[in-house]
């Protein structure tokens, strides 16, 4: 599997998104492009020497709870040691608290290098990371010089607590509860499951970012506070102390992800764990939300990650594996497998949706780091609203493809695929968990439909739409290649624009209507941006050839895989029109009770 040197994610960063320019703005000074490509060849590293070897094992062996603790695989512990003392927890993070004021996008692209190596290792970070971003936009100044540094150095490490065993996604009807002591901080009591990491071995310890009500707080999520609830309560330097009243009842038994501890928490057991709250009281949401957007873009970049690795893995079979002989085939030997017919369409189906997604979360980081950072206030704006509009489909979208790209990868092996031992079923186990977490993709299409649509009477969509069609027409003007492309592109903008404008004058008409029709919207979104960013790589590709620059076959490849997605995948955007606009009559037809016959 190669994790280094990775010539699609490179030319992804540079001809897709602009990397030069992200990192030339000044609140990014330490992101020169050798330092860049430093981090990004050591990442491959890390990931090639230190986590991919351990995948198999985490697998097999799982974390298990033990007298109250639990303990993760071999090796897992001593590699977490080699991921936090080389700094890398720090990469993105300010440096006022010890980051290293790298792009959001190269911690992106980081994630995606671990998260292919060993998804089950590369959780802690993830949610560490989204912890650090609550408690340094929402925090105290009290709470962030005693807790930003250690966990932005991964010393710490950070959890969010949201779902209870009767509320499932639904936050609002969580029941824990906050009392006040009377001295600032607050006793926490109540029970949160699927807690990734909520116990470990990797820190010293662990920082828990909670949600809770305080008494007399209205219902529902308006009546939900934020606050951060440490495993140790802390000495007053700052050290680790008394151990507070919160523990592990047990961790839960899954499909895949067996090297990540996934914990059922409980708070309060002899009278309250004592927790400090972040944010306002019933402001919880808002706080937790800018830990969840920094999630689930990391979720969706581990879809394209699982899916990178089972498409490199099913590649390396497929060219090894005889069987048969391909149509055309000269000689008595059977052929690689991968002169097949069925085989080459399995392995450019998962190649181009791979370079797709990666486009799609690629740019979201980019606008991430551009919303925040860039001078032009206008620009950090117009990059915020692109943000709140691509982080759904970067989460769902990727992480659906990632299910079914990794389905192929077991299908290119054959029974073989069915077998442990190659690994190609662990990477569809660890993938299926991806579209579940950090809410469900049912939940990320209703917010893109219900919530980011309509942003600025539908203007922020309309932009993007504009941005796609522009770039279509274009395209389309090319006699070779690109026009196909083109075309292609043209027939799904059309398509995606009307059920765009259906779904926004249906908002104030049928609300049922909307709901019934936001996960074929999703799935029209994802394949129409993805195409449109691959057609920008196709045509960046084309420039470079035609001015002598770059390699052939590489660049050749670029344009092959934007053309194979247009004409192969991109239809099912106007098929899915009618799916995305029919309403909800049919989807209520038959009574729930009568669902069984």
């Amino acid at each position: 599997i190669n994790f280094i040197n990775n010539c699609i994610g490179e030319f992804t960063l540079n001809h897709i998104c602009n990397l030069p320019e992200v990192c030339a703005m000044p609140a990014l000074g330490e992101a020169d492009p050798d330092v860049v490509d430093a981090a990004l060849d050591e990442a491959g590293k890390l990931a090639e020497e230190v986590l991919a070897p351990l995948n198999r094992q985490g697998d097999m062996q799982g974390a298990v709870l033990e007298n109250g603790v639990v303990r993760t695989p071999d090796g897992f512990k001593e590699a977490y040691a080699a991921y936090r003392d080389g700094g890398w927890n720090a990469l993105p993070f300010d440096p006022a608290y010890g980051g290293m004021g790298l792009p959001w996008l190269i911690g992106n692209v980081c994630g995606e290098l671990w998260n292919s190596a060993n998804m089950g290792f590369a959780l802690c970070p993830l949610l560490n990371q989204g912890a650090v971003e609550a408690l340094h936009a929402h925090g105290t100044e009290e709470l962030k010089d005693a807790y930003l540094a250690k966990l932005i150095s991964g010393e710490w490490t950070g959890t969010m607590n949201l779902t209870e065993p009767h509320a499932g996604s639904d936050v609002g009807a969580l029941r824990s509860r906050a009392e006040p002591t009377g001295d600032g901080r607050w006793k926490i009591t109540g029970q949160k499951i699927f807690i990734t990491y909520g116990e470990h071995d990797y820190a010293d310890n662990i920082i828990h970012l909670v949600l809770a009500r305080t008494p007399d707080a209205p219902a529902g999520t308006r009546g939900i506070s934020l606050f951060l609830v440490p495993k140790f309560l802390l000495n007053e330097d700052g050290s680790p102390g008394e151990r507070n009243d919160l523990r592990c009842v047990s961790i839960e038994h899954k499909l895949g992800i067996h090297a990540s501890p996934t914990a059922v928490m409980s708070y309060g057991d002899n009278g309250g764990a004592i927790g400090y709250m972040i944010g306002e009281e019933n402001k919880g949401m808002r706080c937790m939300f800018t830990m969840m957007n920094a999630a689930r873009l990391s979720v969706g970049i581990q879809g394209l990650a699982i899916a990178e690795r089972a498409y490199q893995q099913a590649v390396s079979y497929a060219l090894e594996r005889r069987q048969g002989k391909a149509m055309g085939a000269a000689g008595p030997q059977s052929s690689p497998i991968v002169e097949h017919a069925d085989v080459r369409r399995m392995l450019m189906t998962m190649k181009s949706h791979i370079d797709a997604m990666r486009a799609i979360c690629y740019v979201t980081a980019e606008a991430i780091d551009l919303s925040r950072h860039h001078d032009d206030e206008e620009v950090r704006s117009r990059n915020y609203k692109l943000v709140e509009l691509l982080t759904p489909v970067a989460k769902a979208w990727s992480t659906d493809i990632g299910c079914e790209m990794t389905s192929l990868g077991v299908q290119v092996h054959g029974g073989m695929g069915f077998v442990e031992e190659t690994g190609a079923a662990q990477h569809f186990r660890d993938a299926r968990i991806a579209p579940i977490y950090e809410g469900t993709n049912g939940i990320q299409a209703m917010d893109l439909v219900m919530r980011k649509l309509p942003m600025d009477g539908g203007e922020v969509v309309e932009a993007c739409l504009a941005d796609m069609r522009q770039a279509a027409d274009a395209l389309a003007n090319d006699d070779g290649a690109l026009g196909a492309i083109g075309r292609n592109q043209q027939t799904a903008v059309a398509a995606l624009t009307e059920a765009t404008a259906w779904l926004l004058r249906a908002h104030a008409e049928d609300p049922r209507a909307v709901a019934a029709g936001c996960s074929p919207y999703l799935q029209m979104f994802g394949l129409a941006y993805g195409a449109h960013l691959l057609g920008r790589g196709a045509l960046a590709a084309q420039g470079a050839l035609a001015r002598g620059e770059g390699d052939t076959d590489f660049l050749n490849g670029r344009i092959v895989t934007a053309r194979y997605f247009a004409e192969q995948h991109l239809p099912r955007v106007a098929a899915l029109l009618p799916a995305a606009t029919a309403g909800a009559d049919t989807l209520y037809a038959i009574e729930a009770e009568h669902l069984s016959q």
